[in-house]
């Protein structure tokens, strides 16, 4: 999946610059739509969105690298859907720009970049198709690592579920220990065994004299003498 993506940025950007070199006048403002769109041919020896212009061949190596790293993950690592339709048109228009600075004149390696996109409204650059699937992608592989997902499909887990994950052995095993040390009268509060004993009231033999109910006393005669 990602390589034909690849292909068809690749094909849709070097298209768009074909016919952007064949109709439009060099450094020319071409209206399409007032000043929300407009065409304006420039060759770019810079980065995207022409920037950098003095370094061209810098870019040309960053770009083949990034295409590189693209190339092997795609082997190597890449099995969810939405990375490989990520990666893969961001490789199409890491291609689409590199394919100029490797094939376009001056020279090979640093050849001008064929902008010819203005909208004067958002951003002052000009730029092109390749351009806009380098920078948008790029949010999107931004997005996708902040979701935490892989490479692989899955998720990354939460960071309070990981430290729970591994937090919960270790009270499981001070407990065990604790229990062992101390054993407890009461597993539910943990009370010791020792301090229950003590707790408890001791019950002892209530007074002879006290348990004798006034009522079952035997009546005394008023008139015998000792």
């Amino acid at each position: 999946m990602i390589a034909i993506l690849a292909v068809l940025v690749l094909a849709a950007d070097q298209f768009t610059k074909y016919l952007a070199i064949e109709n439009l006048p060099p450094e020319e403002p071409v209206h399409i739509l007032g000043d929300f769109l407009i065409f304006y041919l420039i060759r770019n020896s810079g980065a995207a969105f022409s920037l950098g212009e003095s370094v061209t061949w810098i870019f040309t190596l960053a770009m083949a690298a990034v295409a590189l790293t693209i190339i092997w993950f795609m082997f190597t690592r890449i099995r969810s859907r939405v990375w490989a339709i990520v990666l893969g048109l961001l490789l199409g228009g890491v291609l689409g720009n590199l394919t100029d600075r490797l094939f376009r004149e001056p020279s090979f390696g640093v050849g001008h970049v064929i902008d010819f996109i203005s909208t004067p409204w958002m951003m002052p650059a000009i730029y092109n198709v390749a351009d806009i699937f380098i920078v948008t992608m790029m949010i999107g592989v931004a997005i996708l690592v902040f979701m935490g997902l892989r490479f692989d499909g899955t998720r990354e887990p939460r960071g309070d579920t990981g430290e729970a994950a591994v937090a919960a052995p270790a009270i499981e095993g001070v407990g065990d220990d604790r229990d062992a040390l101390f054993p407890t009268a009461d597993a539910e509060i943990g009370v010791p065994a020792e301090a229950s004993e003590v707790s408890e009231p001791v019950e002892t033999e209530p007074d002879a004299a006290a348990a004798v109910d006034p009522a079952d006393a035997p009546p005394t005669d008023p008139t015998s003498k000792d």
